[in-house]
């Protein structure tokens, strides 16, 4: 097998850089103490003039202490759905250190009841998230005026 050091070919591999950039001091990170704690977060998170429109995914990163470390948005979709890849969740988690994750997502028609679709995500990244010690803590449907947590009925 030849060395692979004197292959012109090693230099094309892409380098992977890994990298958490925060600028909130650790002390003024929101704490995570209730569902409605996340909903209050999420709302902030959510343009106001698309929460009605099209359905979003979006994550809250928590650390040990159940302060966030940073959202982030997963997906866009349209008006019934959007598409939920569990490597950008948990790329996501591992790129910022987190050891808890909070799922969020819309439901532009104003119901509460989660789909079969939202039931089987949460249980997918519920065992993804044992096998990298990362919990998943909550999962939040959410519109203007309310929200429901898997948590709190008992569906985690």
């Amino acid at each position: 097998m030849k060395n692979s050091a004197k292959s012109p070919n090693w230099q094309i591999v892409s380098e992977i850089e890994l990298s958490y950039k925060t600028k909130v001091k650790a002390a003024d990170r929101p704490k995570i103490t209730s569902s409605l704690a996340a909903y209050n977060i999420a709302l902030q998170l959510w343009n106001q003039n698309t929460l009605e429109y099209f359905e979003e995914f979006k994550i809250l990163l928590l650390n040990n202490s159940n302060k966030v470390l940073g959202a982030y948005e997963v997906s866009s979709g349209g008006i019934t759905g959007t598409v939920v890849d569990i490597r950008i969740i948990f790329t996501a988690a591992l790129k910022s250190n987190a050891t808890g994750i909070i799922m969020i997502h819309n439901h532009p028609s104003g119901t509460l009841i989660a789909s079969q679709a939202d039931i089987a995500i949460t249980q997918k990244v519920k065992e993804a998230g044992k096998l990298l010690e990362i919990a998943l803590l909550d999962h939040l449907i959410i519109t203007p005026e309310s929200y429901f947590s898997f948590a709190d009925d008992g569906a985690l």
